[in-house]
């Protein structure tokens, strides 16, 4: 599967669970979890649609394994470090490690991705030129 398609699929599923979290703290007026609330729709909804629309708008990249192995990283610390911010917010420490290792985890995930875009731009660049070339 593409990680366009990973990427999509998941944002999708983590902004339903975000909303659902959103609603049961409105119903229950206790928001002392709404930090890692954020953190999942920001990081489960936001970025995941976004990597989604790159990897689409970069098709050489999309079918690249490693692309796929960045957005299952993405998710997974994602889900673990909205665990862990929840456990820090609702008086549990045990949710200090595991949000700071996990937000680590995110840190180097979105170095990777930073590293397939930049790789891309370069691959992107040397493919303009060779066509210019050939064009003249």
């Amino acid at each position: 599967m593409k990680a366009s398609v990973v990427s999509f699929r998941a944002a999708v599923l983590m902004v339903l669970a975000g909303m659902i979290w959103g609603m049961v703290m409105g119903i229950s007026q206790d928001h002392s979890t709404m930090p890692a609330h954020a953190h999942l729709n920001l990081l489960g909804w936001v970025s995941l649609f976004l990597f989604g629309i790159y990897y689409r708008l970069h098709p050489n990249i999309d079918i690249n394994p490693l692309a796929r192995v960045q957005v299952w990283i993405w998710i997974v610390a994602t889900l673990v470090l909205t665990v862990g911010i929840a456990l820090v917010h609702s008086g549990h420490g045990i949710g200090d490690p595991i949000a700071a290792v996990s937000s680590l985890v995110v840190f180097v995930d979105m170095a990777l991705f930073g590293w397939l875009v930049f790789r891309s731009s370069r691959a992107d660049q040397a493919t303009a030129d060779r066509l210019a070339v050939a064009a003249e």
